[in-house]
């Protein structure tokens, strides 16, 4: 079995590894220099996306901001899973939130905005406080804004008019703040026959909008909750694939804040905590294999490794650690690896990331040491 992947970063290469046991071949196709890369060595394996396709038995992707002729072309194959709908879903706020609302799904109230007209019925219809996101593209942390007060919309206007006129079929999704608890998110996959099944909740912690650490939790309520809003999402969609949906919790209720049609950073930790990981799930998916077991076997939390390519020898030492690098050139806040840890209990995994802190810098991994002086 041959999958093309659109996209060659790091999801690509995780993508890789885990269908090599499977005897599934992966290849990368660039969506901006238009190379077919192989995932691992980065080597050039051909040029164009009609000879891609033409060597692949299914197409999927590996992020949801792909240019919409490329889209249609590998629709047209019949070989694209998910389906174009679906990743466009992910890569639109606009699409996303209307998705929300069909499948029946809590989420933030909010408003598109257009022009300073909207933005001023936003302001009434959304209130304030209000977090503001475009519509198309921005990610980690990216392309939003936050309006405490109606004294500041003259201020911040400009740049959100700019970032509207930069490009074509751009907008501002206007939100209201949601003072939640803590964020988590549910990752899950759906084959073709419709089967479906989850993974454990993660309790993620972002720094500057980036995700920095999440870890698998045991919260049986919250859990049934996002399996429901799962099996709606997927459904609606007629989902194939792993999808993940990220939730704020308030007070024991979750209200979706984002989904991701892919594979995520925060099921990261399914690597080494999990009976099947994401990224094996993923191709049984898309490749019309049964589904794996996404039963948790060990409490497990993965640490992003952001900006920095090298670490300490203690932390191949620590038992339970794995360290997993993207192979990337080293540039300031990229994602260059994650570290899994895991343990026998949880009371055991707090304390290895608890010493995680003693080896790791407050600089380069905020998370670990908020984690630790939460834990001590």
């Amino acid at each position: 079995m041959h999958v093309l992947v659109l996209g060659a970063g790091q999801l690509a290469r995780m993508m890789s590894l885990a269908g090599a046991p499977l005897n599934i071949h992966i290849s990368a196709f660039d969506v901006v220099s238009g190379q077919i890369i192989h995932p691992l060595t980065q080597e050039v394996q051909g040029h164009g996306l009609e000879n891609a396709i033409q060597q692949a038995d299914v197409i999927t992707a590996e992020f949801e901001h792909i240019p919409h002729d490329i889209l249609h072309q590998c629709e047209q194959s019949g070989k694209l899973l998910p389906g174009a709908q679906a990743i466009k879903t992910g890569g639109d706020r606009r699409v996303e939130k209307a998705l929300l609302d069909q499948a029946g799904v809590k989420n933030a109230k909010y408003f598109v905005i257009n022009t300073r007209d909207d933005f001023d019925s936003a302001i009434r219809h959304v209130g304030i406080p209000m977090v503001l996101k475009s519509a198309l593209g921005g990610y980690d942390g990216k392309g939003q804004w936050r309006l405490k007060s109606t004294a500041d919309a003259d201020k911040i206007w400009p740049e959100m008019q700019q970032c509207i006129e930069a490009s074509d079929n751009q907008a501002i999704v206007a939100e209201e703040f949601v003072p939640f608890d803590r964020e988590v998110s549910l990752v899950g996959a759906r084959g073709k026959n419709g089967e479906w099944a989850v993974y454990p909740l993660s309790e993620n912690i972002h720094t500057d909008g980036v995700l920095s650490l999440s870890t698998s939790i045991d919260a049986q309520a919250l859990q049934q909750q996002a399996k429901t809003m799962f099996e709606a999402v997927a459904n609606t969609l007629n989902y194939v694939g792993v999808l993940a949906l990220e939730f704020f919790d308030v007070q024991g209720q979750l209200l979706v804040n984002e989904i991701a049609p892919r594979v995520h950073n925060s099921g990261h930790w399914t690597q080494q905590g999990a009976d099947t990981c994401q990224f094996e799930n993923h191709l049984r998916a898309v490749c019309g294999l049964p589904l794996g077991s996404t039963k948790l076997i060990r409490p497990t939390c993965m640490v992003n490794i952001l900006g920095e390519d090298t670490l300490p020898s203690e932390i191949l030492a620590t038992e339970g650690c794995h360290i997993h690098w993207y192979g990337k050139e080293k540039r300031s806040g990229r994602k260059m690896g994650h570290i899994n840890v895991s343990a026998d209990y949880y009371a055991e995994l707090e304390r290895i990331i608890c010493s995680l802190a003693d080896v790791l810098s407050a600089d380069a991994f905020p998370a670990v040491h908020q984690f630790a002086s939460q834990h001590k």
